[in-house]
């Protein structure tokens, strides 16, 4: 690693969106966000936990309910989800951070109203369509010196009169695309278990135009849990420098992405 590489990362904000469950032994997640840190970076990590979520409603006996094909979050999975995102997850992701020897704060979508949101379709219960993001909390963790660990919750600007409803859960993948818009970010990284972005021959495709990307959904390329990531993207380069999805399994991806370097996918 040159000299000259690491001044290139110094003041860097990167929006980093790692998978909550996919954590572990042979992943790189960690070290790279670590050395990021150390080399005068801004990291900012959001986090999923979608399958940790799924393990303790089975734990607590709770049946899920599909509209539609979307699971439907009920008050008590809700309960669950906001228990393991913002506490048990969350608290996980800034441990290790801390033991790797970066300074690290967790805090949920609802922390000083970070994240805002109504709720997206009734029939699915506490389900949030993020409506605005305020950077105001993530700006003091980072003038602090720390990296900030953004669990994916979100204020309900319309509860119920009971207030029940008064937090959210919310896409992870889309509460990183609208931090990195709010905050000004010069990149947002999606960390995936995958090349990148394929295309229907299912070979990488390193370079892509909002419009390119938008295309590839439309056209049902792109399925599943790549089309929030896209999406993600396509919205924020329109206000962040670039939106890139990576193999967060292979180790210095982050920091080649970081440096410019030709990894996974780029949309710009």
């Amino acid at each position: 690693m040159t000299t000259s590489n690491k001044r290139d990362l110094s003041g860097k904000m990167i929006v980093i969106k790692i998978g909550g469950s996919t954590l572990g032994e042979g992943d790189s997640t960690v070290p790279d966000i670590v050395d990021l840190w150390k080399q005068g970076a801004r990291p900012i990590v959001v986090h999923g936990g979608g399958k940790v979520i799924s393990d303790w409603v089975g734990k607590q006996g709770i049946h899920p309910e599909f509209i539609r094909g979307l699971r439907r979050t009920d008050e008590a999975t809700l309960k669950v989800a906001i228990a393991v995102l913002a506490g048990l997850v969350n608290s996980q992701i800034v441990a290790e951070l801390q033991a790797s020897g970066a300074d690290a704060t967790g805090i949920s979508g609802v922390s000083g109203g970070l994240l805002q949101a109504e709720v997206l379709d009734p029939d699915l219960g506490y389900v949030g369509n993020i409506v605005k993001a305020n950077s105001k909390p993530i700006e003091t963790i980072l003038n602090s010196g720390s990296i900030p660990v953004i669990a994916p919750t979100a204020i309900n600007l319309f509860p119920s009169e009971s207030g029940e409803d008064r937090i959210l859960n919310v896409n992870a993948d889309t509460s990183a695309g609208h931090i990195a818009k709010a905050i000004g970010a010069d990149q947002l990284v999606f960390e995936t278990d995958v090349e990148g972005v394929l295309d229907a021959r299912r070979r990488l495709i390193p370079r892509m135009t909002r419009g390119q990307a938008r295309d590839l959904i439309a056209g049902g390329i792109a399925v599943g849990g790549m089309i929030p990531k896209i999406e993600a993207c396509a919205d924020a380069v329109s206000v962040v420098g670039s939106g890139h999805i990576i193999d967060g399994r292979l180790a210095g991806a982050l920091l080649a992405c970081a440096r410019g370097e030709d990894i996974g996918t780029r949309i710009i």
